[in-house]
């Protein structure tokens, strides 16, 4: 016969937030100057986010960055639709980032590119971002 033991193992889990207290890049130098925090550590994650094409740096999580690669050549209205909703699904698996909305396009200034700007909606308040995406 063997023992009986009544040891029980208790698992606490809990969700750890994504610290806001981050590194200061100084995006047009390439430096970096120092620490930022609050809204515009966020302005830098969504930048980041937005800059990185997804599945290409082993660094990073699959869950991380955005598809745009595969958007050059198509027609500007098709990147319209897809880039709604590539940059929300990007930006919403950030949980500081609560909605993505207020779309607007223009594709009058350059041929070979489609402007974007938008409103990320987060636990720091409301930011406001414009993207230039190659398409041609």
């Amino acid at each position: 016969m063997l023992p009986v033991r009544n040891d029980r193992v208790e698992i606490k889990s809990e969700v750890e937030a994504i610290p806001t207290k981050t590194y200061k890049m100084a995006i047009f130098g390439n430096k970096i100057t120092g620490k930022t925090d609050g809204q515009e550590a966020m302005k830098q994650a969504i930048y980041k986010i937005l800059n990185t094409e997804r599945y290409q740096y082993p660094i990073y999580s699959w869950n991380y960055g955005i598809e745009l690669k595969d958007l050059f050549g198509k027609s500007k209205s098709y990147c319209k639709v897809e880039l709604v909703s590539r940059v929300s699904e990007a930006l919403l698996q950030d949980e500081r980032i609560i909605a993505v909305e207020s779309f607007l396009f223009d594709d009058t200034k350059k041929r070979e590119s489609l402007a974007m700007t938008f409103t990320a909606k987060t636990i720091f308040g409301d930011i406001e971002i414009a993207k230039e995406v190659k398409v041609a």
